[in-house]
């Protein structure tokens, strides 16, 4: 089954090369292309892609704010998102994030780079190293607003052991480093995260590092 596709970026000459590079692919299908953040979340309503490409920066709707729009909609299956951005230290790749993007990719990506990003999020999976979107929360973490009770309330339902874990995965480490350090099999590990997944309604990885700032779990610069 191909995963089908929605590309948003207000420059043509962008849309034609991210249209070119995923139609060639046999799993990919391009089913629609939007110049701003308007059109996007239209098209997305509509056409109920599994992976949407969106630009960033846009006129009328930002990306943020579409991205926002498509991961979290009142009804229906949400909408996997794959920023691209010039800059990898953009701030808005941090809200982009926040909004509930599964990844993001710089616009100077190789086509290979591309779709196998595309496949990865088509798939369920985050894109983005947890580690890095570490770095770029401690960047601008300290905009981040107070964490709301929502959020500790969230976190007052986890057991010891998941506090333990989600705060290990939200400093960068991976699944082997997380069960070295708690003298767990990494097939335990994973299980833990499949319930933090669960219990916080994250879709991945690179959102538990996203909750962990936002509840105040996790504050800039730590290890």
């Amino acid at each position: 089954m191909s995963i089908t596709v929605l590309i948003a970026d207000d420059q043509p000459l962008m849309r034609t090369a991210l249209r070119m590079t995923l139609a060639g692919e046999p799993d990919i299908e391009v089913v629609g292309e939007a110049a701003d953040g308007v059109e996007a979340v239209e098209l997305a309503e509509r056409l109920r892609p599994d992976v949407a490409v969106m630009d960033i920066r846009m006129p009328n709707l930002d990306g943020v704010a579409a991205t926002r729009r498509l991961t979290s909609p009142g009804d229906g299956k949400p909408v996997k998102v794959l920023a691209i951005t010039t800059f990898d230290l953009d701030e808005y790749v941090v809200e982009a994030l926040r909004a509930g993007a599964s990844g993001f990719l710089l616009k100077d990506a190789t086509p290979e780079e591309l779709v196998h990003a595309v496949r990865v999020i088509g798939a369920g999976n985050a894109l983005l190293a947890p580690r890095v979107t570490k770095r770029l929360l401690d960047q601008y973490a300290r905009r981040l607003p107070p964490a709301t009770p929502q959020s500790v309330d969230m976190l007052d339902k986890l057991t010891n052991r998941e506090l333990a874990v989600l705060n290990l995965l939200a400093r960068g480490h991976s699944n082997a480093e997380v069960g070295q350090a708690l003298h767990l099999a990494e097939t335990t590990v994973k299980t833990h995260v499949a319930h933090l997944l669960a219990k916080l309604g994250l879709a991945d990885r690179v959102h538990i590092v996203v909750f962990a700032y936002e509840s105040g779990l996790v504050k800039p610069g730590t290890i």
